[in-house]
């Protein structure tokens, strides 16, 4: 029998902008010559799947979980041998998820956390929506590693939600200084780096040139991604001149 091909479930559409950026980073750093070289990829964007954070913080009732775990078997039946999905809030939900499929489900959070433990970071500085913060899911990675991080306090929370939601999920990306403005100061004091913890906050990621205190958790799940299917990365960051 011929070998069962390698195809990658993208569950996205949380949100729209950032799975689309998604797709595009696994196409553009998969060494390739041709379109044959490329991945096998399927994607599911089911935009109107509820709020992660909404939830997460109990302003809402409409959890996303049945909405993922449908999207997720889709996937499967599909043909999908492994399935990633681009966002760092759905990580609350990624046992359940897990546990509804057959095929590897790797954690966005994980590997973002492993990549600022192998660039040999002491103190990230996590910026990401209220939902991640609160549900403590880069806490943890960090905690089980012996590792310390920094969270925002309520005003510089309040500053990158209202980039993540006012701005880019409002079709608006701006530029990076806004985001040093709004959390700079974590890396002036005593954080030696900082996730982009939101794939919202990726797309701000996109316009920084070089910087490499700013680790990008997107780009991270696309590497691990092109990695999972047998594929050679190009061109990837030199996260932390490596």
């Amino acid at each position: 029998m011929a070998k069962k091909r390698k195809l990658l479930g993208i569950l996205g559409g949380l949100g729209p902008l950032s799975s689309a950026y998604f797709y595009e980073l696994i196409t553009e750093h998969t060494l390739a010559e041709r379109d044959q070289d490329h991945i096998d990829i399927i994607l599911s964007s089911r935009a109107t799947t509820p709020d992660r954070t909404d939830y997460i913080l109990g302003r809402s009732d409409a959890s996303p979980l049945d909405y993922m775990i449908s999207d997720a078997k889709s996937l499967e039946v599909y043909g999908a041998t492994a399935i990633v999905i681009p966002c760092n809030t759905a990580h609350y939900f990624i046992d359940q998820v897990r546990a509804s499929v057959s095929v590897p489900v790797p954690s966005i959070i994980t590997e973002t956390a492993r990549t600022v433990r192998e660039c040999g970071f002491r103190k990230p500085a996590i910026l990401a929506t209220e939902g991640t913060v609160l549900s403590g899911s880069y806490q943890r990675e960090f905690e089980s590693m012996g590792m310390e991080y920094g969270i925002p306090d309520k005003d510089t929370q309040d500053r990158i939600s209202h980039l993540i939601y006012g701005k880019v999920k409002a079709g608006s990306v701006p530029e990076p200084e806004e985001l040093y403005e709004a959390a700079g100061h974590m890396l002036d004091r005593d954080c030696d780096c900082a996730i982009l913890g939101c794939t919202e906050l990726s797309l701000i990621g996109r316009k920084m040139k070089d910087n490499e205190k700013y680790i990008d958790s997107l780009t991270v799940l696309a590497d691990t991604s092109i990695r999972l299917m047998g594929h050679r990365t190009v061109g990837m960051p030199s996260y932390c001149g490596k």
